[in-house]
């Protein structure tokens, strides 16, 4: 059995997700595994490198997509791409299969067997598998770095012999992985930092990172059983905006991570709101690209509103694709292990699994 991957659309994705340290782990379990050529160049890993722990280097991307069994992928394929692939392929890779119905409609008629790692089960069994975890984690650190490289003053506090130099003040907006993240570096580099989230069992996490919780009082529970974030009520979203007022105004960087998992991200931050920060400060919205946390904020922009930048993120992976590939191929390979039977030597498509069942995509949604 033949395990392939080809290179992405250099342009927008940046990430593999086959490593070398994977494409051994592969072969081990007793796969071949295919790449196109200069797979990895672009990001500093060359085709003597996976040679070195038994992958076949091939000319074309079409090469590998006639040959292998599994094709591996950071995002959805080409229709190129898909012409290419043979039928009854396996697909792994993180689809989007709302953005790409279309495609996934016409893969799936292909007899070819479509798993999206996004759909994974909140289980402790799929925790090595989790993309969406490690990715998240490394956005929450990113935006930290980014958000202190476009403010212009010291983050942490400094005692010198000209005076002092007060700690700069993080708010983050979502305690999820990114925000929880974004928590921790932002405290490792001296910021004094608050975090808000609708979930009332956020305030522990927040509080075990050295962040102060800020809430408002509710009597609803806005967390689904999987321990995502629900869309709160009107008269919650009033009471979030007055305690936004008073905390917008100490702040000097906002970092917004929320997110309702399958909706547009929530607008928390209104035009009012934004305008209430001081010149100078900074909102990072790594929610950009789900329709943004802040107003003023749009995808790969900075907006400068009254001496405030609103930074709207994009394709954040790219800024750091060498770690990110290799947690993503991480992941990845612990999903081929676990459909991989290796006694019987090919893909156990098992649907009493439930993250099998939870991930293959039976039809375009």
């Amino acid at each position: 059995m033949i395990v392939g991957s080809i290179k992405e659309n250099l342009s927008l994705e940046k990430r593999v997700s086959i490593t070398p340290e994977t494409t051994k782990n592969i072969i081990n379990l007793g796969l071949k595994v295919i790449i196109e050529n200069n797979y990895a160049t672009h990001i500093g890993i060359t085709d003597n490198e996976y040679k070195n722990v038994g992958a076949e280097i091939k000319n074309s991307s079409k090469e590998v997509l006639s040959n292998c069994d599994l094709l591996t992928k950071v995002n959805c394929p080409s229709d190129e791409e898909i012409l290419n692939l043979k039928d009854q392929t396996i697909l792994i890779g993180m689809l989007n299969p709302s953005k790409n119905q279309n495609k996934i409609s016409d893969i799936i008629k292909k007899n070819i067997k479509v798993f999206s790692l996004e759909l994974l089960p909140r289980i402790s069994r799929a925790q090595s598998m989790d993309v969406l975890s490690s990715q998240s984690n490394l956005a929450g650190y990113r935006s930290v770095i980014e958000s202190i490289y476009e403010f212009e003053k010291a983050i942490p506090m400094m005692m010198t012999a000209a005076g002092t130099v007060p700690a700069a003040k993080v708010l983050v907006i979502g305690a999820g992985v990114a925000g929880l993240q974004a928590i921790a570096t932002a405290k490792r580099l001296g910021a004094i930092v608050s975090a808000t989230d609708v979930r009332a069992a956020s305030k522990e996490q927040v509080e075990s990172l050295g962040g102060k919780f800020l809430t408002v009082e509710q009597s609803e529970n806005l967390e689904t059983k999987g321990g995502y974030a629900k869309e709160a009520s009107d008269d919650f979203k009033k009471k979030q905006a007055e305690m936004m007022k008073d905390a917008l105004k100490k702040n000097d960087i906002v970092i917004c991570t929320a997110l309702i998992p399958g909706k547009s991200a929530p607008r928390i931050l209104s035009e009012e709101l934004v305008k209430l920060m001081r010149a100078g400060s900074v909102i990072y919205d790594l929610a950009a690209e789900q329709g943004g946390n802040s107003a003023f904020s749009e995808v790969g922009k900075i907006n400068v509103v009254n001496g405030i930048k609103v930074i709207g993120v994009n394709n954040l992976m790219n800024r750091l694709p060498l770690t990110a590939s290799s947690l993503y191929a991480k992941n990845l390979f612990s999903f081929i292990r676990n459909l991989f039977s290796k006694e019987k030597n090919f893909f156990n498509i098992n649907l009493e699994d439930e993250i099998i069942e939870k991930t293959l995509i039976k039809e375009a949604k």
